[in-house]
């Protein structure tokens, strides 16, 4: 850990010291026996050759992946806005990449890769929820839920109040179907608003046997939340968790709401182990707390075959 960036980096010296405070230099419970990777991580490569790509991952040592929309089966409302932002990412691969969820499943298990994760957009989940079933059931998919809460869905407390009730609901459909859902949390809903925090709004707000958790620590962290505290304070709520690290321990100009401002810190984003974040106290706290799913995710990382590699060597570690 860099001590020196935290203590000259006075604006951020309470919540460097609360971090450290809470487990620096602790050993996981446990090693991480089953390291996953969110695809996003490297989809210009899966779009290119995903068998190679897969076998790839697959001899890094990563075991589990975690996949990302839309699907075949997504939401028209989800393909137009995939489709909208395909020409700025430099490629449109995504969901199964082509192939049906059968074929898919093939690969990976091809590959000694079991897909146990997944996003989708909450149109589909309140729309779609048989077709999503039978895709969970044929991947064996143990969660599946949406990276972040549309923009015009979270600009007041009875948004996120309204919010948690929508998760509730489809949380009771998930189950129905045989997975969990999964809120995974991006660097909104951390500042506080009229008094209160949203994402507290969500933990609280929600059945603990309906909606699950997976922690971004990067996004919790930038968000200048600090990823140890909520890991213990709701304890058995996060099952998932994104890893990644951070070059120098730095949080959002503003509330972190607006893609502008995640954009912002894309180039402090760094392989785990790299950086200034103290990923064996996060991973202790993670396993203490209930996460069974650790999956790096680098987003859209400029030299995957490099990075990754990296992020899973030192994973390996701990």
């Amino acid at each position: 850990m860099k001590r020196r960036e935290f203590i000259q980096n006075t604006a951020l010296a309470s919540s460097a010291t609360m971090l450290m405070g809470l487990g620096a230099c602790a050993s996981p419970t446990n090693h991480l026996e089953s390291i996953g990777i969110q695809l996003f991580s490297l989809p210009k490569l899966l779009e290119e050759d995903l068998p190679g790509s897969l076998k790839l991952l697959s001899d890094m040592g990563y075991k589990e992946i975690e996949i990302y929309g839309p699907y075949p089966f997504s939401s028209a409302a989800a393909h137009e806005r995939w489709d909208a932002v395909t020409p700025s990412l430099g490629f449109s691969g995504s969901g199964f990449y082509g192939r049906t969820a059968k074929e898919f499943r093939k690969l990976l298990d091809d590959y000694g890769l079991k897909a146990t994760s997944g996003h989708i957009d909450l149109v589909s989940l309140e729309n779609k929820m048989p077709e999503i079933g039978e895709a969970v059931r044929t991947l064996g998919l143990e969660c599946l839920g949406i990276s972040a809460i549309p923009g015009d869905l979270r600009t007041s407390l009875d948004d996120y109040k309204k919010m948690a009730d929508t998760f509730n609901t489809i949380g009771e459909n998930a189950q129905k179907e045989g997975f969990k859902f999964i809120y995974h949390n991006h660097g909104y809903g951390l500042h506080p608003m009229d008094g209160q925090i949203p994402l507290d709004i969500i933990l609280d707000g929600t059945d603990p046997e309906l909606v699950f958790f997976e922690m971004d620590i990067y996004w919790t962290t930038a968000g200048g939340a600090n990823p140890v505290e909520y890991l213990k304070k709701y304890k058995n709520r996060y099952i998932a968790m994104h890893l990644k690290d951070m070059k120098e321990i730095t949080t959002f100009k503003g509330d972190g709401g607006t893609s502008d401002q995640w954009i912002e810190l894309f180039p402090l984003m760094t392989s785990v182990g790299k950086g200034a974040m103290d990923i064996p106290a996060i991973v202790d706290a993670a396993q203490k707390s209930g996460v069974k799913h650790f999956f790096v995710e680098q987003d859209v990382v400029a030299n995957p075959k490099v990075a990754l590699k990296e992020s899973i060597d030192y994973l390996k570690t701990l």
